[in-house]
């Protein structure tokens, strides 16, 4: 017997708001993780403008803001002899941006998908799939407590992340792959308050952001190619990147105190999988995967988990769509193809920042811009994505260059 509409496997950033959106349109769903909440995860914690405003629009902005995160409502970046600095940008309703940390984003976002009807289950393993004449039909778990167990349902949804237990037993195909560029390494300082900073340099890249209990994240981008060098001693090379790429930023950490341990990865891994087949679907991290350096995971997850929900739930009976196998097969190539769309322009501006190679042209650029507050708010929305590249060039800008 199918006892669910959609199993979402992870519950994270993508899976939660995927579950969510789907049970406030009346689907029967079932959440899974791994892990259990509220805990942590390697994250870059910020959350550009297009994902608060969305956080707003479902209702969780609120929270967010009364977990004690702060408003970021200022940016700067500094890179050769260029220094921008200007207000966040905004949208309607939303001032700035924010960069919560996981353990309790998350947890706000599972809480929420719960309300909705959504039934949650952490400590949760998935060790294998049900199929029936090729499609997909549910899930076989594995409980903390060894219990294992099977349920079924009419989609499965992998939301699972970059290395995909429900990718690798669909074998959803990668269709674009390039190769890791950066390693990163971040960790939490107290006694130096910061917005959003960043700082570029060749071959290094830095950026501090505000967050939760008066914190600011710190991380550090170094090629890939130092990888097996920096991991040796992460903690020099961390420190030394800060003081060659953020100079300003190193002269403030003499009054400041490192909070937590040091955290950092190289597996940066650059790709797009198929994101759908009989029975299943993709969404987040587990589809598209890219550096974290311009820091879009979260903002790129809750975007899928909005495109996907809304191909599922569309029609006038939203449960038609997602238990009848055409509809649903209709639904999921759509959504397949506006994700590819959306998310291709930020991937391959994604690449050329991870190069860790600043542009000259682009440096021109920016030296046009840095005397003119107008200008480098625009900027600043284009980076943020609220307006496209070519809304930068206005006559202003094309006489000064």
């Amino acid at each position: 017997m199918v006892t669910y509409d959609a199993i979402v496997v992870g519950a994270r950033c993508a899976g939660a708001t995927t579950a969510l959106l789907l049970a406030r349109a009346g689907h029967r769903v079932l959440l899974l993780d791994r892990t259990e909440f509220p805990s942590d995860t390697l994250s870059t914690l910020y959350i550009h403008q297009s994902g608060v405003e969305r956080l707003a629009r479902w209702g969780l902005l609120d929270q967010v803001r009364q977990s004690g995160c702060p408003p970021l409502q200022t940016v700067s970046y500094r890179v050769a002899d260029v220094y921008l600095r200007g207000p966040a940008p905004t949208l309607p309703g939303v001032v700035g941006a924010y960069a919560p940390r996981r353990y309790i984003l998350d947890t706000i976002l599972v809480e929420a998908a719960a309300a909705a009807g959504a039934e949650v289950r952490d400590h949760t393993l998935v060790t294998g799939l049900t199929t029936d004449d090729g499609r997909v039909t549910g899930v076989r778990l594995r409980t903390n407590n060894g219990i294992e167990t099977t349920e079924r349902a009419n989609l499965v949804i992998g939301a699972d992340g970059m290395r995909s237990t429900i990718a690798k037993l669909v074998d959803a195909p990668l269709y674009a792959e390039h190769p890791n560029l950066t390693c990163v390494y971040f960790t939490y300082w107290s006694g130096i308050p910061a917005d959003f900073e960043i700082y570029e340099r060749p071959g290094g890249w830095v950026a501090a952001v505000g967050t939760h209990d008066n914190l600011t994240l710190i991380a550090g981008y170094l090629p890939q190619a130092q990888f097996a060098h920096v991991r040796r001693d992460p903690k020099a090379a961390y420190l030394a990147n800060i003081q060659a790429t953020a100079p300003p930023l190193w002269q403030r950490l003499s009054e400041a105190t490192m909070a937590d341990r040091l955290y950092g990865t190289g597996d940066q891994r650059n790709f797009f999988r198929h994101a759908h087949g009989p029975g299943w679907a993709l969404v987040g991290d587990a589809g598209h995967h890219k550096d974290s350096i311009n820091a879009h995971g979260i903002t790129d997850a809750f975007h899928q988990s909005e495109l996907l929900a809304t191909e599922l739930n569309s029609g006038d009976d939203p449960t038609a769509t997602i238990n009848d196998p055409i509809r649903q097969h209709a639904a999921l190539a759509r959504y397949a193809a506006a994700r590819d769309q959306h998310m291709k322009p930020t991937y391959h501006t994604n690449l050329v920042t991870a190069r860790l190679d600043p542009d000259p042209h682009l440096l021109t650029l920016l030296r046009a811009i840095q005397d003119s507050p107008e200008l480098t708010e625009r900027y600043f929305q284009v980076v943020a994505g609220i307006l496209s590249p070519e809304d930068l060039f206005t006559r202003d800008l094309l006489a000064r260059l």
